[in-house]
């Protein structure tokens, strides 16, 4: 089903960005943003697109005293032929859901949410950056607001879509991050709501990232709740290891997010012929290969910055050094690649990439 969507265009536009070299990430908006309301006894309803700008919402909603809250990330490419695309949008749809379903919110219609997406893209098709790398990053995210406080499923919801041009995640471009393995803090347990996309995850993540940050190290590399032995993801990638010419990668347990990146990633590389395991993977093994020389390269996988090459990796005191600090080819292969196809360039065989509309 497709929900009837009324728009209502903004009377004062705001002047885009000029100089998209210094875009950043998720600090300019656009000049819409669309919302929906949903009640329990009417469903979904009052699906519209509007000038962006705060929303109203009860001081004792569920989503400020509950975290009743979860949320996806994606972007649109202006393509080499001209047009705007969106990369797998279904499977954010589809993710978002699985989400929804964890935390008792209301899912959306498939084909209702891929309409969103495209009416809202288009509308805002001129602020899609025309440079190398940028994009227009998309922020799904629907939360309950019921007005009363009380711990119980969500019977009202707000889905929403916000809009922002972006230039790369990494500002120092596509350079080996370094990355410090916590083992304090947890981010997760099977049970739990670690394959969600939630804002408590992330809430959940930020002391151990701040201390990693006042070290030197650019995100934090979590290990298991329960053993505290077993690799799981980065703050916000998963992660990948090429050891003795296998690819390696923790497997989906239900604590670790399901990256649609890494999906794509470990697709592109059983077509290039690479055995990919996804498994449970210690963090004993992967010094041992590390100590040994026999891991090759490491690297994350994410929405945001595509892939990210790992160049130092720091645990119990001790800093070790992956691929000379340097971007491994195989690395560097699956960045050139997945953009290609996400920036419509290369030939795409698995039909990953979704027109929207002319730039």
């Amino acid at each position: 089903m497709k929900y009837d969507i009324s728009i209502t265009k903004t009377t004062n536009p705001a002047a885009r960005p000029t100089d998209e070299s210094k875009l950043g990430f998720g600090k300019i908006f656009t000049d819409h943003m669309f919302l929906m309301d949903y009640a329990a006894d009417r469903g979904w309803y009052n699906a519209r697109i509007v000038p962006f700008g705060p929303i109203p919402t009860h001081p004792a909603s569920t989503v400020f005293h509950y975290g009743a809250e979860i949320f996806e990330g994606m972007k649109a490419y202006r393509a080499a032929d001209g047009t705007i695309r969106l990369f797998r949008p279904l499977e954010n749809v589809r993710r978002l859901n699985q989400s929804a379903e964890r935390l008792c919110l209301p899912t959306i219609d498939e084909e209702g949410c891929l309409d969103i997406l495209n009416q809202l893209v288009e509308l805002e098709r001129d602020w899609v950056p025309h440079s190398e790398g940028t994009s227009l990053y998309l922020r799904p995210f629907l939360y309950g607001n019921d007005p009363h406080l009380g711990v119980h499923a969500v019977s009202n919801a707000v889905f929403a879509v916000i809009c922002s041009p972006v230039g790369a995640y990494y500002a120092t471009g596509l350079n080996p991050v370094s990355i410090a393995i916590e083992s304090e803090d947890v981010r997760a347990v099977r049970g739990g709501t670690g394959y969600a996309k939630c804002g408590g995850n992330y809430a959940a993540s930020l002391r151990a990232g701040k201390r990693a940050e006042e070290k030197g190290y650019n995100q934090v590399l979590w290990l298991d709740g329960v053993e505290r032995k077993y690799i799981e993801e980065v703050g916000a990638m998963n992660v990948m290891f090429k050891i003795d010419g296998k690819i390696v990668t923790p497997a989906l347990t239900g604590s670790v997010l399901p990256g649609i990146t890494r999906k794509s990633a470990i697709e592109l590389l059983r077509s290039w012929g690479y055995d990919v395991e996804e498994r449970l993977f210690s963090v004993e093994e992967l010094f041992d290969a590390l100590e040994n020389g026999r891991l090759e390269e490491a690297w994350g996988t994410g929405t945001a910055a595509v892939v990210s090459p790992i160049g130092h990796l720091f645990y119990n005191g001790k800093e070790y050094t992956v691929s000379d600090n340097k971007i491994g080819p195989l690395t560097q292969r699956l960045y050139d690649e997945l953009t290609a196809i996400q920036w419509g360039r290369a030939e795409d065989p698995f039909g990953w990439s979704v027109k929207v509309c002319h730039g």
